[in-house]
């Protein structure tokens, strides 16, 4: 699919070209990518200055490798190649890749579901009634992994969108593959990124926008603004043949009004407790699955919690923005029993029930333990173990703790990702957002820094019929110490547990002292 420069320049917003250099007409015969170590010899290299590195320091490596053309933001001495200078090279790079790979998102049609808490899940009910549909092939692209049809592939060791080259490569795959839908998960960084550019969608689905990654976009108002870049996308997307841009919409978030403002050729609202166009009334939760009546149907779900029939609904709706009648919804929904690492069940033939879940934010947290709350005979206890991000928003530290001390009966901080900060001063905060609350270390907190024996402890304290409940990491396959990835699973972490050994495979393990 070779092109010219010209040809690929021509998929930019006309304001982002600052200047060029060098023969348009240069052909195009390999991908467009971000890295030095991704070019082939034929392809166009994209500049862009990151949070660790600049890529404008490995112009040389990439010509060196082969580039025919490079883009950047930084004037540039004279290059033997041709040089594009544009005001935001992470912005232009989406695009540039859409129109290395023909558009493939006019080709298939695309809902983006966006959120702090319940995107996955979301993404995974959607695509579970799509393929109870005659005549549709649906993919999906999470970020737990992309599904192109009966293959799939990881996306990445922490939550986030892939890249904009990863992304237009998944959806090309899509396309060459026969499928003819693709659900995209999109993060506010992806977004605000412009990791998502050049992808055009033609179903919008907000889950919530709660308190979540305000260290990086800088305040709640930017957080929600940058979700709402994706609604925004709805209105310069492709459209295609016979295919109304759709919103959906929670009412029941305190921004229902904010997104719904945002225009559209249609508006669907969904909720539990405003009204809305999509409501669940007649809410039973029952020993094995929660039943819920939508527009006069039943549906029955077996994912646990009101947070999932919320999620439940925002998929329902998003199908029925695309016509599919009621009997593929209700299937597809009733089909989905587990989503891995979302309220996910471990099962070692224990007295108690032991579950590992994603909950890595105040209003995620708060659910999943009112969830976790609703599964036990009275008198029975909640044991919460988690931890809070190095390097992220800050505030959140406190609120998860508070969120703890509330609901749980017992608290077990520990490691999450602590990155480059020190441990002990992130648990010495969430141990203060315990305190606050009328928490007692000792008693009703404790502090394990140390994941795999935090979650060894835990277990060794649930009495028959409590629950262990091991958030924050969920389906994802590292935690970082330091600049380093160390392999890790909480699912597998809760197995060794409860089989009587803590996992003991994270720098924090060779820390702590011998159990006697």
């Amino acid at each position: 699919m070779p092109k010219s420069l010209k040809t690929l320049l021509a998929s930019l917003p006309a304001d982002q070209i600052l200047s060029t250099n060098g023969d348009l007409a240069t052909p195009i015969t390999a991908p467009v990518v971000e890295s030095s170590r991704d070019v082939e010899p034929g392809g166009l290299f994209v500049a862009r200055a990151g949070l660790s590195t600049d890529g404008h320091r490995f112009i040389a490596e990439a010509i060196d490798a082969g580039a025919a053309a490079i883009v950047g933001e930084s004037k540039q001495p004279e290059l033997p190649v041709p040089y594009i200078q544009v005001k935001s090279a992470g912005q232009v790079l989406g695009f540039l890749a859409a129109a290395w790979h023909d558009f493939p998102s006019r080709k298939l049609i695309v809902i983006g579901v966006t959120g702090t808490d319940g995107k996955t899940t979301t993404c995974h009910l959607i695509q579970s009634i799509l393929k109870q549909a005659p005549d549709i092939r649906a993919g999906y692209i999470s970020t737990i992994a992309a599904d192109f049809g009966g293959e799939t592939s990881a996306t990445g060791l922490h939550v986030t969108t892939p890249g904009a080259p990863q992304i237009q490569a998944y959806l090309a795959k899509m396309v060459a593959a026969g499928l003819t839908h693709c659900i995209l998960e999109m993060t506010s960084h992806g977004l605000a990124q412009g990791r998502l550019n050049g992808v055009d969608i033609d179903v919008a689905v907000l889950t919530n926008v709660m308190h979540e990654h305000l260290d990086y976009h800088g305040s709640w108002e930017g957080y929600r603004a940058a979700k709402a870049l994706m609604f925004r996308m709805l209105q310069k997307a492709w459209r295609k043949p016979a295919q109304e841009k759709v919103s959906v919409i929670n009412a029941d978030d305190p921004s229902s009004a904010y997104f719904a403002a945002i225009p559209a050729d249609c508006l669907i609202s969904y909720g539990l407790h405003r009204p809305a166009d999509r409501r669940a009334q007649g809410i039973k939760h029952l020993s094995d699955c929660t039943s819920f009546s939508v527009c006069g149907h039943s549906v029955t779900l077996h994912l646990p919690g009101e947070f999932n029939i919320a999620n439940a609904l925002a998929a329902l709706c998003a199908a029925g923005a695309l016509g599919i009648g009621w009997a593929a919804i209700k299937a597809g929904i009733a089909a989905v029993e587990l989503v891995p690492g979302r309220m996910e069940r471990i099962d070692e033939g224990q007295n108690f029930i032991a579950m590992v879940d994603f909950a890595h934010t105040p209003n995620a947290l708060k659910r999943a333990l009112e969830a976790g709350r609703g599964m036990l005979a009275p008198g029975k206890r909640v044991i919460a173990v988690f931890g809070s991000a190095g390097l992220r928003d800050i505030e959140k530290r406190r609120l998860m703790a508070e969120t703890s001390a509330q609901l749980a009966d017992m608290t077990v901080l520990t490691a999450e990702d602590p990155r480059t900060e020190s441990l002990a001063d992130i648990l010495d905060m969430m141990a203060a957002g315990c305190l606050a609350e009328g928490g007692v270390e000792g008693e009703t907190f404790i502090r394990v820094p140390d994941r795999g024996e935090a979650i060894y402890r835990a277990c060794q304290l649930a009495g028959a019929g409590d629950l262990v409940m091991a958030c924050g990491k969920g389906h994802e396959q590292s935690v970082c110490f330091g600049d380093t990835e160390h392999p890790w699973d909480d699912r597998e972490a809760m197995r060794s547990a409860l089989r009587g050994v803590p996992l003991s495979t994270l720098p924090t393990a060779r820390m702590k002292p011998p159990r006697h």
